[in-house]
């Protein structure tokens, strides 16, 4: 027995959340450096298919383990040509005895995406 096949109009409700998946930000890589005095340095790789100022992966940001903002990259022009990029933050204040933070990052359009980056600390 063959399966009937999706109605036409169910097709695009179906797809919609793959589809607003896909238009995330995506971290690919996280780097922290220490830079003494607990205060660090991170370095993260995004990906979006950023297309103007219309859509594009605008900020990142360093979360403790508490969801407290420790420092925040704002973003200030679309990366059409250039991905993926990669930016840096320092002078991060990272309170003692924190083993890893996360890192979200957002976009324009979509707002955060849901998927984080949790990253070690080095001592």
């Amino acid at each position: 027995m063959r399966p009937k096949p999706i109605p036409r109009l169910l097709l695009p409700l179906l797809l919609a959340p793959v589809l607003a998946w896909a238009g995330q930000v995506e971290i690919l890589d996280v780097q922290a450096r220490p830079g003494g005095a607990g205060r660090y340095r991170f370095d993260v790789t995004l990906r979006h298919a950023d297309s103007g100022w219309d859509h594009y992966a605008d900020k990142w940001q360093v979360l403790g383990p508490d969801d407290r903002v420790l420092g925040e990259r704002i973003l200030l022009h679309p990366h059409v040509d250039e991905q993926p990029f990669t930016r840096s933050l320092g002078g991060v204040a990272v309170p003692d005895g924190i083993p890893a933070v996360r890192i979200r990052a957002h976009d324009s359009v979509h707002g955060w995406a849901r998927r984080q980056y949790r990253v070690e600390l080095p001592r």
